[in-house]
Order: C-alpha cells, then sequence, then structure tokens
C-alpha cells in the first residue's frame, strides 16, 4: 500500500513474516523487494513501514538496495489501528474466482478476525488436494495485500476449508449466525457476544436440508433486509452492521 502526504513523501507499508525490534535491520527480499524496488521504484526518500502480524506498525529507515534485496534499518514500533471489539469469523462458503478473492478483501477492511472457507452441497468449486495448498496461498495473500491498504496490524487467519457437516459437528457453543433471506430476525436487531460466527451460503445458497440442520443444531437465522445479496456482499455488509453496532465505526 502506497500513501502520499502533503511534502510528496511517499509512505509503503508492507507486510513481512520476520521477528522486527527496533535499531534492527531488516532485509527484504524475494516479492517484496521486486515490489518496492522495480515497480514502485523506491529510495531513500520514501518510507517503508513493515507490519508482521503482532499488532503493531514498525518504521524503517532505508539503509540500502542490494542485488534482489533492500536493507530497511527498524526505528521505532508505533501502535497500529485497534482491533474491532467484536471477534467475528466468517463462515463463507467457497464461492467462484474474484467472488471469494472480494469477500476476503472486503471483509478483512471491515475487521474480519478470520475465515473459515465451507463446502456445502451447492458449492460448484472443486478443490483437489493437489491445488488446494496453493489456493490457501492466493487467499492469505489476498488477506496480507487488504491488511496492507487498510492500516491493519494483525493479519485474519484464512483456515483449511471445511466440509458442511464437519463444520455443523464443530464449535458447538459458538455463536453462529446463519445469513438467510427472509429469516424473521433482522441482523441488526440480534443480539452477539464478543466473538460471532457469521455464516454465508454459496450462489445458489444453502439447501433446505442444509438450513433445518443448522437450525436444528441451535444456529440463528437472521437477515440484511429485504434484498437478496450476492454471496460476495453479503458477509461485508454483515459485518458493516456488527461494527456499527458495537462501536467500531465512530
Amino acid at each position: 500500500m502506497t500513501k502520499q502526504n502533503d511534502n510528496k513523501v511517499r509512505i509503503h507499508r508492507v507486510y513481512t513474516k520476520q521477528v522486527l525490534e527496533p535499531e534492527q535491520e531488516i532485509s527484504l527480499a524475494g516479492p517484496a523487494a521486486h515490489y518496492l524496488g522495480r515497480v514502485l521504484r523506491v529510495t531513500a526518500k520514501d518510507a517503508i513501514v513493515l507490519f508482521n502480524g503482532d499488532g503493531h506498525d514498525y518504521v524503517t529507515e532505508w539503509v540500502r538496495a542490494g542485488k534482489g534485496e533492500i536493507i530497511l534499518l527498524v526505528a521505532s514500533r508505533l501502535p497500529a489501528v485497534p482491533e474491532p471489539g467484536v471477534s467475528i469469523t466468517v463462515v463463507q462458503a467457497i464461492s467462484r474466482g474474484e467472488r471469494m478473492d472480494q469477500t476476503l478483501q472486503k471483509c478483512t477492511e471491515l475487521g474480519a478476525a478470520r475465515f473459515q472457507p465451507l463446502l456445502s452441497e451447492r458449492v460448484e468449486v472443486k478443490l483437489k488436494a493437489d491445488k488446494l495448498e496453493k489456493r490457501m496461498e492466493h487467499w492469505q495473500g489476498v488477506v496480507i495485500a487488504a491488511c496492507e491498504q487498510s492500516g491493519r496490524a494483525v493479519v485474519p487467519e484464512v483456515l483449511p476449508p471445511l466440509r458442511f457437516h464437519d463444520w455443523l459437528k464443530a464449535d458447538a457453543d459458538a455463536c453462529r449466525l446463519v445469513l438467510a433471506p427472509g429469516a424473521g430476525t433482522p441482523l441488526a436487531r440480534s443480539d452477539f457476544p464478543v466473538a460471532v460466527q457469521i455464516v454465508v451460503g454459496p450462489e445458489g445458497g444453502f439447501s433446505d436440508t442444509e438450513l433445518q440442520q443448522m437450525t436444528d443444531k441451535g444456529i440463528k437465522s437472521v437477515s440484511l433486509g429485504p434484498r437478496v445479496l450476492r454471496t460476495e456482499t453479503a458477509a461485508p455488509a454483515a459485518i458493516a452492521v456488527i461494527q456499527t453496532r458495537a462501536g467500531d465505526f465512530k
């Protein structure tokens, strides 16, 4: 993510897995170095802020650029944007291509704590074992990029996909709310604790059997108003409602 202030100093915010401590030199290599050095063409005049998911931002100073790497000195540790008061897990039935990416991106920007991809009856995406690892890496990359852009310093985790019945048997005591068009209770009027799971169906919705099984498990159906939202729109809209109720949008 790149920002620019009134003095024309560009500020780049970059994720790294490395441990970050003040007065420590850090080497950025691989895609991060390529993006900063070759794509953005950063120089010593540009500010680079690093984060690694520990809840802080780290201001750095330019040291030098080498072949395939950029050396930075961590100057100081700063508190980053506070995390929401409600921990929201998005249980998202896997959608196709950019739709899943949009869900991950927008929910991360809005404050989701983690994602649980779900393989329900009407999910059309087939995840073969040999491609699952790459898909997981891609999804986590989408989340990291959204953190870089939005200022979040805690990176939501994308959990391995679960089949519907396996997910249904787990987390029996969790507060789970399924978004269901036509449900009698609006999400905006629902009560929720400090941790909640928002369950979103695929493009074709959950089957009647799945909805009944969730009801039997005590999972409450809630609505987002009179309109039927696309699967990639529903979770971000739900998070916005919860964050408004919880005071995160003040």
